[in-house]
């Protein structure tokens, strides 16, 4: 070995031995999870867990054990990692999990990272969550993470941030959502509730039931057509149809949402501050599934109509501000080159693939989705207005028109005598 490698494996050691001198050691339970190795994801779901919040069990695979991977060029899990991996999969029972991320960048008070790294559900045994943890890992260089980085935090760190990775218990959700609190004490707690899993709503597949809270208990509610949601099953997480009659049945009753609202304000004591919050129930049982900074204001829930004689598109408003620009609807990726900056881009839904769009498009125009989702979070954080759940706006917006977004009112109005 040369004298190059012998140092590079010293630092790695060394920096292993820190963390295990903060009792981390390869792998830690999730309540003892600490910042320093833990990430932020992980290190929020511990203070919850040990004030008895309801949080899935889990452990944490520290900074340490991504740093001694990235020094290979496919990111291993040896043998040590897998033999505790093992151990600890096996104390829990052996159930689905979830294999999340918990980056050092990810969830804090100046940018969530929200959806830019990756997270498996469902997987099950030593290999698949080995697998999954390899997954984690990779995410951790990927091209969207640079440029979510440059523009959000003004950096980007060399082979990227480091990478803790946080397995849990698999909830298998009836219904799932996410929740902000309110920014003061007489504001109204918002919440964001569909069928299924958790992705369908943060990754803004489907347009999911809204409620705000006050404090005094009063309620608003207002609930879509949820068409699709996401399960597991035997190979790991599918989509499937929600069935007609139950597709505008409220996922959440008046009291369920009082229930979930007195958990955000305690979850917001806890930590001080307004917080962004995935929940789900399973078996009328809540469970706290993540808790972050909020890191940019929602617009109101009901939109205002323009004073315009021109009748707009109606859909959430999700990120605040105006803008005018050219339309370009997009099917996936392969449609970015046509993007230009100052256009506007109408899509049925994005996902993490879709990061590189928001460096480029004045504003964000989607069929699916709420003002909590993944993608809203994201628009409000690159400060472009954003408009969610415009039904049938691939359509109803012809490529190459000149159109108005208002991402404050939830209004898209094309401007008269445009043609592509």
């Amino acid at each position: 070995m040369d004298n190059q490698r012998i140092v590079v494996n010293i630092s790695l050691i060394r920096e292993r031995v820190q963390d295990e001198g903060e009792g981390v050691g390869m792998l830690t339970t999730l309540r003892d999870a600490r910042a320093v190795s833990c990430g932020g994801k992980a290190t929020a779901l511990a203070v919850l867990a040990r004030e008895g919040l309801p949080v899935p069990d889990g452990f944490v695979i520290p900074f340490a054990a991504h740093r001694i991977a990235r020094s290979e060029a496919d990111l291993p899990v040896n043998h040590e990692l897998r033999d505790a991996l093992t151990r600890h999969l096996a104390r829990m029972g052996d159930p689905p999990v979830a294999v999340r991320s918990s980056a050092a960048n990810e969830d804090t008070a100046g940018g969530s990272a929200a959806g830019r790294y990756e997270s498996v559900l469902a997987v099950r045994g030593v290999p698949a969550v080995a697998e999954a943890v390899r997954t984690c890992w990779a995410s951790s260089s990927s091209a969207r993470v640079a440029g979510y980085g440059n523009h959000v935090h003004g950096d980007a760190t060399d082979g990227g941030p480091d990478m803790a990775v946080l397995v849990q218990r698999l909830v298998d959700a009836d219904v799932s959502g996410v929740m902000f609190n309110p920014a003061c004490p007489e504001g109204r707690a918002r919440i964001e509730a569909s069928w299924g899993l958790g992705p369908s709503v943060a990754g803004g597949t489907v347009t999911p039931d809204t409620y705000e809270i006050a404090t005094d208990g009063g309620l608003r509610r207002i609930v879509a057509r949820k068409t699709t949601r996401w399960d597991r099953d035997s190979c790991g997480v599918i989509v499937r149809d929600v069935p007609e009659k139950q597709q505008t049945l409220p996922a959440l009753d008046a009291a369920t949402a009082a229930a979930l609202a007195g958990f955000g304000r305690r979850i917001a004591d806890v930590f001080g501050q307004p917080q962004d919050i995935e929940w789900a129930i399973e078996d009328g049982k809540v469970w706290i599934l993540q808790a972050r900074p909020i890191t940019a204001p929602t617009p109101s829930l009901a939109p205002k109509i323009l004073a315009s004689g021109d009748e707009p598109l109606i859909g959430t408003a999700g990120s605040h501000g105006t803008v005018s620009g050219i339309a370009r609807v997009l099917r996936g990726p392969s449609d970015f080159p046509r993007v230009q900056p100052g256009d506007i881009a109408i899509c049925e839904y994005t996902d993490p693939a879709w990061t590189p769009l928001f460096r480029h498009a004045a504003a964000l125009v989607t069929e699916t989705g709420g003002v909590l989702s993944h993608a809203a979070i994201v628009a409000r954080e690159h400060g472009i207005p954003a408009v969610l759940g415009v039904l049938q706006a691939t359509t109803r917006i012809q490529d190459g028109i000149r159109i108005t977004v208002n991402g404050t009112d939830g209004t898209v109005i094309i401007s008269p005598g445009t043609s592509p």
